[in-house]
């Protein structure tokens, strides 16, 4: 038993001829003569038979428009986790320090306080939302080129397709929504496709990337007589 169990221990090595010829030949002449090591020894064969005709399991089409969103979440759940903690160490530490500080300077601050908003009152412009930014600082994401022709998504029914894409710093979709027309899988899986294969110029503010949005309008053809 203790000899069936040594070999038996070296059957993935055997079988991956990872074990010297001299220790090969021993273990072939073990299992001629022992039919229960012998038994096991081709139920492992025949297993490892069966994985090799599997192949290697085929990536999902929509799997680089998951990992985008995926990372996409964790990165806006990061960034929450820290304001959080940055909240935190406000109220426990610097905003009790801040008040017990301005206690002894409220004279300065109010006497301050009232020259700038008389400055305020004559010198500041009106507000300029972010949407509005004069000389063209911000721009909005645009179409640049795909990897493949674009075409029209095949729908039930002759529809127009309208997609409100997140495009980031880098020019690519990392989420979408359907905002009109026919939202089933079929056409899910058409509009990512495209969308995958789509490069665009990414929003800028004052030149520097950023993250913006988009909105496309997809041509919907039915094929049904």
């Amino acid at each position: 038993m203790t000899k069936c169990a040594k070999v038996r221990s070296e059957f993935s090595a055997y079988l991956d001829s990872a074990v010297s010829g001299q220790r090969m030949l021993q273990i072939s002449r073990h299992l001629e003569d022992c039919g229960s090591c012998r038994d096991e020894f081709e139920a492992l064969r025949t297993v490892q038979r069966s994985l090799a005709t599997l192949g290697p399991a085929k990536a999902p089409a929509d799997l680089g428009m998951r990992l985008r969103v995926a990372i996409s979440h964790e990165k806006a759940a990061t960034r929450a986790r820290w304001i959080d903690g940055l909240a935190v160490k406000w109220e426990n530490a610097i905003r009790p320090m801040l008040v017990q500080v301005s206690a002894g300077f409220a004279g300065s601050v109010a006497l301050v306080g009232g020259i700038m908003m008389l400055l305020g009152m004559v010198a500041v412009p009106e507000p300029v939302m972010a949407n509005d930014e004069p000389l063209g600082a911000m721009t909005s994401p645009h179409y640049l080129y795909s990897a493949v022709t674009p075409r029209a998504i095949v729908t039930s029914n002759d529809s127009v397709v309208v997609v409100e894409a997140d495009v980031n710093e880098l020019g690519r979709v990392y989420d979408y929504r359907i905002v009109s027309g026919p939202t089933d899988a079929a056409v899910q899986s058409q509009v990512v496709d495209q969308l995958l294969l789509s490069v665009f110029e990414p929003a800028r503010v004052f030149g520097a990337p950023v993250r913006g949005r988009v909105v496309m309008t997809f041509s919907g053809i039915s094929v049904e007589g």
